[in-house]
């Protein structure tokens, strides 16, 4: 019997001593990457916590269509009417646009825009400065036209012939449900222009933003060898 206890206290011992020896074996493991290493040892490099990036929750379908009407899409001032370089004072052209949306729920659909726009001055041009003026609208996809906004876009050419400018927008779009989808929108972005400049861009016709640039004086001609 006393064999008994004896066994019954050893196991208990062992018991107890375990997870008091893990528990010393897990703290000297932690402390043992705040150690300053010995001499002549090279400390490991620190590992940047593995933080895997957030999932972008998905819409709850697809966004609105966003294009460039095309009778719109540059903006040509021809002084007189008449189609010649000489003639060129202001242009412009809506070079591309980027655009993403969200709406979850109810919720309405944001739009956000970022529109290039080239500019460029020619002849008869009269300053380094001018403000364009250009619209977005939001439609019924192929339908009638559901709002329209007007914006100014302010250049300095500060002496050069051309300029870049990207303008950032954001267009909210109420939905009348839970089940009226994105894709039942379309947005569009033009130049707000003259009935001329709109049959001018749908002829097909066009000047470069840079159709304003002075052109190389040709080189004097040789003298004739006598």
């Amino acid at each position: 019997m006393r064999r008994v206890f004896t066994a019954l206290a050893a196991l208990s011992i062992a018991a107890s001593v375990l997870p008091v020896a893990a528990e010393a074996q897990m703290s000297q493991r932690q402390r043992g990457g705040q150690q300053r290493p010995a001499s002549g040892e090279q400390a490991a490099p620190s590992r940047a916590p593995r933080i895997a990036p957030l999932r972008r929750r998905a819409n709850a379908g697809p966004c609105p269509y966003v294009k460039i009407l095309y009778e719109a899409a540059r903006y040509v001032e021809l002084e007189g009417g008449r189609a010649a370089i000489s003639n060129v004072g202001y242009t412009g052209e809506i070079e591309g646009i980027s655009s993403d949306c969200v709406y979850r729920e109810a919720d309405p659909i944001r739009v956000d825009m970022n529109v290039l726009f080239n500019l460029g001055r020619g002849p008869q041009a009269t300053g380094d400065q001018r403000t364009y003026r250009y619209w977005i609208a939001v439609t019924e996809r192929n339908n009638a036209i559901l709002s329209k906004e007007y914006f100014d876009l302010p250049v300095n050419f500060a002496g050069q012939q051309t300029a870049s400018v990207n303008e950032e927008r954001t267009i909210v779009i109420p939905r009348a449900g839970v089940d009226t989808s994105g894709g039942n929108f379309e947005i569009l972005v033009g130049f707000d222009v003259t009935p001329e400049m709109a049959e001018f861009n749908r002829s097909g016709s066009r000047f470069r933003v840079n159709a304003g640039a002075t052109p190389a004086a040709p080189a004097p001609a040789a003298a004739p060898s006598e």
